[in-house]
């Protein structure tokens, strides 16, 4: 008896409240599954997963499993154009209708630099993309291009997906291969990580399905077709420990350079000299009080966020597959609890 009593006392003393935290969040908002990964002072000090990756086979989640990053993939479609713009092959106030061809007369004055803000004006083509059908890059540039500007570019901010689909199709043109070759190739190998361009045909050993609720039951993502994801606006597969690596790489200055994250978290001015508090694929408004960089999204099933608390050092990606979560509320609960520690 007193030999499990002393297990039990140990058992409680080494467990850790972070996982309470996400296992209660989890149950309140029936996320299915979810991953997490804190990093400090360029170091991993958690990498964890909870909850089933599959809902029909009932695997669990591990750090390993991999999720769809959604819009949190902007960040490396951000960095891949910064890094051609350090190799001479474009320019940021370059007009893009000097990379892309066939661009509308509207377009003359949209810079690479406006797609990268989100300050272009452009509309998203969402009512005349079907999501089952597939497109050329010509057809989808097409599509977005019969649109009027919302404003003239410079003026306004308005978050664009559109914007960074056409980021990627430049990023094809100047590099001479597809965008996700070049990250592959220039990111997620120097940095460690096995992420990737969505391929549903493929065999992805630890993949996760996503996850709707509709009418309080679980239903699997609805299909998109191949083209529509593997677009740069956030069409990756990707695990926790893909992101608390590039979260260390990120500590560093070797990937993507110290130039480049400067420029990807610069707040944007607009043209009468207001700021929009985001850079070139990285939020930049406070988290918790605190100063931070971040991005969430949210795609096919999946919602994901990864937040940096600048002056604090610290790291933290939640990843679920399940649509429409409060990712933001359960990032900041587990946060919250590393923030508030006296110590790692």
């Amino acid at each position: 008896m007193l030999a499990i009593l002393v297990f039990s006392v140990a058992k409680a003393a080494c467990a850790d409240p972070v996982d309470d935290i996400v296992n209660a969040e989890m149950a309140r908002q029936r996320i299915p599954g979810a991953a997490i990964a804190i990093v400090k002072d360029g170091k991993i000090i958690k990498e964890a997963g909870y909850g089933m990756a599959n809902l029909e086979h009932r695997v669990a989640v591990t750090p390993d499993t991999v999720f769809q990053s959604g819009s949190l993939g902007k960040q490396f479609t951000a960095a891949l154009v910064l890094l051609l713009a350090s190799d001479g092959k474009l320019g940021l106030d370059d007009p893009i209708s000097r990379h892309l061809p066939a661009t509308p007369p509207a377009w003359k004055t949209i810079t690479v630099r406006h797609l990268l803000n989100h300050t272009a004006g452009l509309r998203d083509p969402d009512e005349l993309i079907k999501l089952n059908q597939d497109y050329t890059d010509a057809q989808l540039q097409r599509a977005g291009s019969k649109l009027p500007l919302q404003w003239a570019p410079g003026t306004k901010w308005a978050y664009s997906n559109f914007g960074y689909q056409l980021l990627g199709i430049l990023c094809s043109r100047v590099g001479r291969k597809h965008y996700g070759e070049q990250l592959r190739e220039r990111i997620f190998a120097p940095a460690g990580m096995q992420a990737r361009i969505i391929s549903e045909r493929d065999i992805v050993p630890h993949r996760a399905a996503g996850y709707d609720l509709v009418d309080g039951a679980f239903k699997n993502q609805e299909w998109v077709s191949p083209t529509l994801n593997t677009t740069a606006d956030g069409s990756l597969y990707l695990t926790v420990r893909d992101l608390a690596r590039w979260h260390i790489a990120l500590d560093g200055d070797k990937v993507p350079g110290a130039a480049i994250k400067q420029a990807m978290w610069t707040p944007t001015t607009l043209k009468d000299g207001s700021t929009k508090a985001y850079g070139f694929g990285w939020e930049t408004s406070p988290t918790l009080g605190r100063a931070s960089v971040w991005h969430d999204g949210a795609w096919q099933g999946f919602t994901t966020q990864g937040t940096r608390f600048v002056d604090d050092k610290l790291a933290v990606v939640v990843l679920t597959n399940r649509s429409e979560t409060d990712i933001a509320h359960l990032l900041e609960l587990v946060a919250d609890h590393y923030l508030r520690a006296p110590r790692f």
